[in-house]
């Protein structure tokens, strides 16, 4: 399985991004995807997870009523929305896909799979 991420770059605070993150080879639909991010020089930080039917979602609650995680099986995409973006939301945003949990875990140990990350820039 491959992961590729998109849809990261530079925008204004209080401005809108939507991340994408399409897997390739077989196919993992009954398993949870996520979203983690990292600062140079920091440990990679949970950001969102969603379970294998989107029908339960975790935040980090430093994102919790702005970024929207959702999945589409069809495509084996998942997205993460993020609206009034902030400077500190500045990262590498990093997709994972699990092969064990079907729940949407938090810690990145859940996770075998991940892509090679974007790049999300937020101005003051």
């Amino acid at each position: 399985v491959q992961l590729q991420a998109s849809g990261g770059g530079l925008v204004q605070a209080r401005g809108s991004l939507r991340l994408s993150c399409a897997a390739s080879g077989p196919p993992i639909k009954t398993y949870a995807k996520a979203w983690f991010r990292q600062v140079p020089g920091k440990e990679r930080e949970f950001v969102a997870s969603i379970n294998y039917d989107g029908g339960s979602t975790n935040y980090a609650d430093s994102v919790k009523g702005r970024f929207t995680i959702s999945r589409d099986n069809a495509k084996n995409t998942v997205y993460l929305q993020m609206n009034s973006l902030r400077p500190e939301d500045t990262a590498v945003y990093y997709c994972a896909q699990s092969s064990t949990y079907q729940s949407p875990a938090t810690i990145s140990g859940a996770y075998g799979y991940w892509g090679q990350g974007t790049l999300v820039t937020v101005s003051s």
